[in-house]
């Protein structure tokens, strides 16, 4: 049986299995200013594939930009997420900053090119968890490398699940390309259909990403 939440003041109406985003994973909320919107769905909650696709707001109604288009998540599907596990965070959050090894495809959003210096800090303990830290060490015991993890992270972009930085909730997880396997938590689509992705992303839309179980999809309502 599916949940019907509807967004009046966006002018849509969300649709989703009733696997509720948990409340550790601080889902952002929907703002009228929203129109750019990404929408994944996974058949059940332990599954590894599932499809995902881009929305633009024109007017009242939500239409279809890219996709649907094969998604990986995560190897231990989707849910409650933890350092750690291997869980693709559910729920509705915000886009902060896309990353790659390649240059800047021409995305709006801000966007850095990697070197071997660049990490990603998941260490709980650190001061600099859960950011980007560039510089010529490893910045802590769990430091993930954005250049030397290869081609996934060509392109990338950050879904800010934890921007509190709280210890222990959940740290680096990107929408990025695939390289056809479950990812550690993130969500994962093909190179290109990634680098087209990045280059519709303005941070002007205030762009958001919604994870869920079943087909989840936006559709124009007239309420």
């Amino acid at each position: 049986m599916k949940l019907r939440k509807t967004l009046s003041y966006l002018g849509v109406t969300l649709l989703c299995l009733p696997l509720a985003a948990p409340a550790a994973a601080q889902p952002a909320a929907a703002t009228a200013r929203t129109t750019q919107w990404i929408v994944v769905g996974v058949p059940t909650a332990d599954a590894t594939s599932g499809t995902l696709t881009a929305f633009q707001r024109s007017g009242r109604q939500w239409k279809p930009v890219l996709g649907p288009t094969p998604a990986k998540v995560g190897a231990l599907g989707v849910g409650a997420p933890a350092d750690g596990v291997h869980r693709t965070p559910v729920g509705t959050f915000r886009f902060d900053q896309g990353f790659g090894r390649q240059p800047n495809p021409g995305t709006k959003m801000p966007y850095f090119q990697t070197t071997n210096q660049d990490w990603w800090d998941e260490d709980a303990s650190s001061p600099t968890y859960n950011t980007h830290v560039r510089g010529p060490r490893k910045p802590s015991s769990i430091a993930e490398n954005l250049y030397d993890s290869g081609p996934v992270y060509d392109y990338a972009v950050n879904i800010t699940v934890n921007p509190q930085r709280i210890p222990g909730r959940v740290s680096g997880i990107f929408l990025h390309v695939t390289d056809g396997n479950p990812t550690w938590g993130c969500v994962a689509i093909g190179r290109e259909e990634m680098r087209t992705l990045l280059t519709w992303l303005d941070p002007a839309a205030a762009p958001q990403i919604t994870i869920g179980v079943g087909s989840p999809s936006l559709v124009p309502s007239r309420a």
